[in-house]
């Protein structure tokens, strides 16, 4: 079964050093859980049955505390497809490489979300993805406000629901989103060559072509990005 979700977990976490020496980022505990829980019981809440994790840097410990999935400590959670790209290529293909690989492994049009982002309030809502399906766009992004460590922010928003890179308000990128097959169409096919693509510049082909969509969330929102942030969510 083609998944409808991605959870991406595949990076080292330089940042986080000396926490992530040992322990893969979508592992580490905020408030009494791993990272990577808060989306896998989000997915489960809204009914999807599958999800994709995408592993790399200690992802046999990600696989070893999840499993496959499915029914766990009494909860129902999707079951786990994992796309294991240090077994493939030695290490992480960056985002849209790791995400172009695992593409036989989803569905036409699929959530995306950023294992690393602590947001326990999102809802990865059934009609949001439907009417997206029913647009004609690439993708949708959901924006936060900025965090103390991007005051500047990523991207725009327009009136007409439109993200832009040039803007006198932006905001910032949860790393949560609806994308379709077709934005990585510009990459072979399941990455067979272990490319190491970034994210950035296919979403600015897809702005230019104003194929990209956006909405502003204004529930909890963390980027686990350092010790201390993890410690400050850690003691709230």
């Amino acid at each position: 079964m083609a998944a409808p979700a991605m959870i991406l977990a595949a990076g080292r976490g330089e940042r986080m050093r000396p926490l992530t020496d040992r322990c893969p980022k979508p592992l580490l505990q905020v408030r009494g859980k791993p990272l990577l829980q808060y989306h896998l019981e989000a997915l489960g809440r809204s009914g999807y049955g599958e999800v994709v994790v995408n592993t790399a840097w200690l992802g046999q410990q990600i696989e070893e505390r999840f499993g496959a999935g499915g029914h766990q400590g009494g909860r129902e959670w999707p079951r786990i497809r994992y796309s294991d790209e240090a077994r493939a290529f030695g290490g992480a293909l960056e985002t849209a490489g790791g995400i172009a690989r695992a593409l036989p492994l989803l569905a036409d049009v699929f959530w995306l979300a950023g294992g690393d982002v602590y947001m326990p309030g999102f809802e990865f809502r059934r009609d949001a993805m439907e009417r997206f399906a029913a647009s004609d766009r690439l993708a949708h992004l959901v924006l936060v406000p900025n965090p103390g460590h991007n005051p500047k922010g990523d991207f725009g928003l327009l009136p007409d629901g439109h993200a832009v890179r040039d803007a006198g308000q932006r905001y910032t990128y949860s790393t949560v989103g609806l994308y379709r097959q077709a934005f990585f169409a510009s990459l072979p096919a399941g990455n067979p060559q272990g490319l190491k693509v970034p994210m950035l510049p296919l979403l600015l082909a897809a702005m230019e072509n104003r194929q990209l969509t956006a909405e502003l969330y204004t529930g909890p929102w963390t980027d686990v990005g350092t010790p201390e942030r993890l410690e400050q969510l850690n003691a709230s």
